[in-house]
């Protein structure tokens, strides 16, 4: 376990005597404080020097470190292949609450104003079963709402906005996961491409708002305006009923490779803070230039200090790690799933009832580790998208061009169950995060119009973003006019959304989803601050469409508890919060083996009975039909059953005039490639 005493706190703290700042560097042999002149921060009034403890942390008091003071610390030490050092080079407190830009482009460190009033808002805690998160951006999803105004549009007020929040509300997801929201600059190979880091995974502080996502009221409003248009946006959401979780890049930060610039931790403690080799070549497994070394004690303490922050401090409900594989590896740079920042994440009080979502993998040696986190995490479940996009546009794909799909529906069912051979029994179906598409990738409208990427506007000739993206044009790349394309488009979109929010496990949306946004065929959109990535929202009738068709998933996903088990059931036993599973195949009769994996039998009837804890008892039947020629399929009688609802298909928009109310054993029509829900009685 990580010992608090050694590193007791670090960063900027108020004492009788005025403010005492603590930075840790094992291998420093001087550090200085500069403070700044208030009107310029790039004059520096005042140089304090700082003294080391045993435990290599630095300290100094100042009078003059007070709320709104701008400050540096100017880091001395040895020469070598692994070090960093350069004793005139002014540096970011790795624990500053408060960054700002000078006018000669340096980064200054400033004490923040954190003086907040909740007015009494409390985190709404929504259990893991009837969670569905909705993965946004701050700016992205508000910029072209014109709903609000001008100067509120893309900023956390904006996202604040009663405009906004009565949307997330009525669609119906309960939980908001924003991209990066720590302050991050661009890559300085954008930068001089002309572009910018969009998404924010290029992290250069984990303890500050980025400012840009700011009203400019408040990134003009002094010490702490920012901080509080932010825990504001938090507050209105919570009170509202919403979630949110940040996701945190603590895998890497935004000093690149070993040339790129050099803001903090390489230049107050390289060796110590990044994963090098002898030669002081960075072990990178990250993709991103460096990895930070969670070997290191005080590596994972910086990682807990910044989550109790959020946590506590700015009230955030949960957290999405990005590539946490590289959090998890050990002084040998393996994977090791009881890690000892891992593990003090879950055991942390503070931390106790936030969602803790990772993703399980990095880019380095052994990196991929779906299933192997320890029970308390949920992890983004990427076999689940995999499977499901082959399931619904590969495999039709094949059909249309070989006379037969690739696989049959086996494989689909484990997921849509939980993924139980995925996440042990001790960790359930809600360890799972299922998601049909995220930031990274295409959208679900491009997953059905694109059969490539299309990123030449990226700058890299088309290389950068995944080959490998299990979509179907269905005939023709890209927009079309032709009404059968349009037509088989949308129904597979309704597929795909109909499936995640179906399927046991905690799913997420990608904001724009539940419209049918497109990117052009844009599947690694990171560097476009522009129209291609914010949501629109003057939107077509068949758009607007979609959003009723997810809003009335996301409402029987809400009715029927026996959709979203807590447990997995046990053959023989009651499991409460369980849902008991029966698989029949078109004729109503139990499945047997040869209809699980035969490309010709991709037609299933999922029947789910719940078990009883604290919710109703409910039965579904969800019919699933893989192929593009239609079928009848004959209904099972389950014991006790005396007939069935129809509750929604996808073959349509809407139910009317269809025939809702069947007895088992009856017959039951479905178009080809569709899924059909029905509550049992």
């Amino acid at each position: 376990m990580i010992q608090a005493d050694p590193l007791r706190w670090l960063g900027v703290r108020h004492t009788a005597r005025g403010g005492e700042l603590r930075v840790w560097s094992a291998n420093a042999t001087g550090m200085l404080l500069c403070l700044f002149d208030s009107k310029d921060p790039d004059w520096v009034t005042r140089v304090r020097p700082m003294t080391r403890d045993a435990h290599g942390v630095w300290s100094v008091q100042s009078r003059s470190l007070v709320p709104g003071a701008r400050y540096s610390i100017r880091v001395s030490g040895p020469d070598g292949l692994t070090h960093a050092f350069d004793g005139g080079r002014d540096l970011l407190d790795p624990y500053a609450r408060g960054l700002l830009r000078t006018p000669t482009g340096q980064w200054r460190s400033y004490v923040q104003d954190d003086a907040f009033d909740w007015g009494g808002a409390q985190k709404p805690r929504i259990p893991l079963d009837h969670t569905v998160i909705y993965e946004a951006h701050v700016k992205g999803l508000t910029k072209l709402n014109p709903a609000l105004p001008e100067e509120l549009r893309g900023t956390y007020a904006g996202l604040a906005h009663p405009a906004t929040i009565g949307y997330l509300k009525d669609l119906g997801v309960t939980t908001v996961q924003l991209l990066p929201v720590h302050q991050f600059t661009s890559e300085q190979r954008l930068i001089k491409q002309g572009l910018t880091n969009y998404w924010g995974y290029n992290t250069q502080n984990f303890f500050t708002p980025h400012a840009a996502y700011a009203t400019a009221a408040a990134q003009f409003g002094g010490t702490g305006a920012v901080l509080r248009e932010f825990k504001s946006m938090v507050r209105l959401l919570h009170e509202a009923g919403l979630e949110v979780v940040l996701d945190v890049v603590y895998n890497h930060t935004n000093e690149e490779g070993r040339l790129g610039p050099t803001s903090s931790f390489r230049g107050i403690d390289n060796a110590s803070y990044y994963r090098q080799d002898d030669t002081g070549a960075y072990i990178d497994t990250t993709g991103c230039g460096n990895s930070l070394n969670f070997s290191l004690p005080a590596a994972q303490r910086l990682v807990l200090d910044s989550l109790r922050y959020w946590a506590d401090e700015v009230q955030i409900d949960g957290f999405r790690f990005d590539l946490a594989a590289t959090l998890g590896r050990d002084e040998t740079n393996e994977f090791n799933p009881r890690h000892p920042l891992l593990i003090d994440i879950l055991d942390d009080p503070i931390l106790a009832d936030s969602k803790l979502i990772v993703e399980p993998w990095d880019v380095g040696l052994g990196g991929w580790q779906s299933g192997r986190f320890p029970r308390g995490y949920l992890e983004w479940n990427d076999g689940y998208r995999d499977r499901m996009r082959t399931f619904w546009l590969t495999d039709v794909h094949a059909a249309r061009q070989y006379g037969a799909a690739r696989e049959g529906i086996g494989s689909f069912t484990r997921r849509l169950a939980g993924s139980a051979h995925v996440f042990s029994h001790d960790r359930g179906p809600l360890a799972g995060v299922n998601f049909i598409t995220a930031h990274d990738g295409f959208t679900a409208a491009d997953l059905v119009a694109y059969n490539q990427k299309h990123n030449l506007g990226n700058g890299e000739a088309n290389r950068d973003g995944t080959s490998d993206n299990k979509s179907f044009n269905h005939g023709m790349e890209g927009p079309t006019t032709d009404a059968a394309i349009i037509t088989v488009r949308q129904k597979a979109i309704r597929n795909l959304l109909g499936t995640l929010l179906l399927s046991a496990g905690v799913p997420m949306i990608t904001a724009g989803d539940e419209f049918g946004r497109s990117q052009r065929g844009n599947n690694n959109a990171y560097c476009h601050d522009d129209e291609l990535t914010w949501l629109r929202w003057d939107r077509d009738p068949w758009q607007q469409q979609l959003v009723q068709v997810t809003r009335r998933l996301l409402q029987l996903r809400h009715e029927n508890p026996a959709l979203r088990p807590v447990r997995f059931a046990r053959s023989g036993e009651r499991v409460p919060s369980a849902s008991r599973m029966e698989w029949f195949n078109k004729d109503g009769l139990s499945m047997q083996e040869a209809h699980w994996d035969s490309p010709a039998e991709r037609t299933v009837q999922y029947f789910a009975a719940s078990t009883p804890e604290v919710e109703q008892y409910n039965r579904i039947l969800l019919v699933v039909h893989g192929l593009e020629q239609p079928v009848t399929v004959t209904l099972p009688e389950p014991e006790g059953v005396s007939g069935f609802t129809l509750l929604w298909d996808s073959a349509r928009d809407d139910l009317e005039g269809t025939l809702l109310h069947h007895g088992p054993g009856s017959e039951l029509s479905l178009a080809g490639t569709s899924m059909q829900l029905l509550v049992a009685h």
